[in-house]
C-alpha cells in the first residue's frame, strides 16, 4: 500500500508527539529487533524508532530495511528518527487510525 502526501502528513502530524520506542544501535537488523517493532506495530500502527550513532545503519537505509522486513511503510525520515505505519488486523475498528482518502 503506498501512502499519499495527504496521508502522510496526517501520519506525521500524529507521530509528532510520540516519543522513540525502537532504538537502533551497534550490530545488526536482528530477530528480537524485528519481532520488537513488528508487535508494536500490530498494537500501535504508528511508530517513531531512533538510529544511535553507534549504528552500521544510516537513519534512511534502517528505516528501509526494517519497512521491509515488518512489512510497513515509512512516513518520514528525519534526522536520526524515522516514522513507520502498518495499518492494524487486530485493532477494533474505533481504536484503527482513519487515513484520509485519496
Amino acid at each position: 500500500m503506498e501512502l499519499t502526501s495527504k496521508q502522510r502528513a496526517q501520519l506525521r502530524a500524529l507521530a509528532n508527539p510520540l516519543e522513540p520506542i525502537v532504538h537502533i544501535g551497534k550490530g545488526d537488523l536482528g530477530d528480537n529487533l524485528i519481532r520488537q517493532t513488528d508487535d508494536a506495530l500490530e498494537a500501535r500502527e504508528l511508530i517513531k524508532c531512533r538510529v544511535l550513532e553507534t549504528s552500521e545503519y544510516s537513519p534512511r537505509e534502517a528505516a528501509e530495511a526494517l519497512a521491509k522486513a515488518t512489512r510497513s511503510e515509512v512516513v518520514q525520515v528525519i534526522g536520526t528518527k524515522f516514522i513507520l505505519y502498518r495499518q492494524s488486523h487486530k485493532k477494533e475498528k474505533k481504536d484503527k487510525i482513519l487515513l484520509v482518502r485519496r
